[in-house]
């Protein structure tokens, strides 16, 4: 390890090879700020779009790349938390009111996707990503029905906080994963063949996880094998992550974003204000990193794409 860590305007190298992720002249920039949590960034190319929730105050915004202008994008929004642009460039949102997975189609309609398993009510989707298959995964904790603030309070009929898997053609809804306290954000390897997933299940119990597992992808796809932990988060929690083109995850953590290597190391951070919620790769290039923190929409050209 670099004993003498290096920060270069938000950006602190703990090993070397992190050096090459950035630029010594960039630096981090606020696009806007008045939100509340903002969460969920998903970015549209064709559009040069990136649309993100404040679930707080049941709303979706936007930045268009264009013209630096931020608007609303839906509002009401269903206090809607992580989102997802599919293949054929359809918004995929997780609702903590709806308590459902929704679709918005070419037309802006909106198609339900899932919201039971089991014949009992999910408890708040919470991120959402679409395999190469075509198949929707998400997680499912319940922390838009533990209060008002980002949903209604309610009672868990599951009982529990699962992850799961929508099939792309018949649309079941089947559990991959039953062993997480609150599964929260999730991402797939570059090949497809590991899934990474987050458990914040200490934001209410101090003795509960604060890591994000690996998985082993299996059965074609459709089923999780075994898993370890990939990291432990030194600085509050881990929430959202993407991954970049080296298999590289950029983790959002309590002093910004912690990025780790495929084999598990932590090579550096770049550092906020704000306590990052979650961040998303965009630009014409895939090399500008939108960050999602807490009141506040941040971006920050890097070296590498996503």
């Amino acid at each position: 390890m670099n004993t003498d860590k290096q920060e270069k305007l938000g950006f602190e190298a703990i090993e070397p090879e992190f050096n090459a992720c950035f630029f010594p002249h960039e630096q981090v920039e606020r696009l806007w700020s008045g939100g509340r949590w903002c969460e969920g960034p998903a970015w549209f190319p064709a559009h040069r779009l990136l649309v993100w929730s404040d679930i707080p105050n049941n709303r979706m915004l936007s930045f268009d790349e264009r013209n630096n202008v931020t608007g609303i994008y839906r509002a009401p929004s269903n206090h809607a938390n992580g989102n997802t642009v599919d293949s054929q460039g359809r918004l995929i949102s997780c609702e903590h009111l709806g308590r459902r997975v929704i679709r918005q189609e070419h037309d802006g309609h909106l198609t339900v996707i899932a919201d039971r398993w089991q014949g009992k009510r999910l408890n708040s989707p919470n991120d959402v990503v679409v395999a190469t298959d075509g198949a929707i995964w998400f997680t499912d904790p319940d922390y838009g029905i533990l209060s008002d603030y980002e949903g209604d309070k309610a009672d868990s009929e599951i009982g529990c906080c699962q992850v799961y898997r929508v099939d792309p053609i018949s649309g079941q809804v089947d559990c991959v994963a039953d062993d997480f306290v609150k599964p929260n954000g999730l991402a797939f390897s570059r090949d497809g063949k590991k899934l990474y997933i987050a458990d914040t299940g200490a934001s209410h119990d101090p003795d509960g996880p604060k890591h994000i597992r690996i998985f082993d992808v299996i059965d074609g796809g459709k089923r999780l094998g075994k898993s370890r932990i990939f990291a432990e988060c030194t600085v509050g929690l881990f929430d959202g992550f993407r991954v970049d083109r080296n298999d590289r995850l950029w983790i959002s953590a309590g002093d910004g974003i912690h990025v780790y290597n495929h084999n598990g190391a932590l090579i550096g951070k770049l550092r906020l204000p704000e306590t990052v919620a979650n961040l998303q790769f965009g630009g014409i290039k895939g090399n500008i990193l939108y960050i999602c923190a807490t009141r506040s929409l941040y971006c920050c050209r890097l070296a590498i794409c996503g």
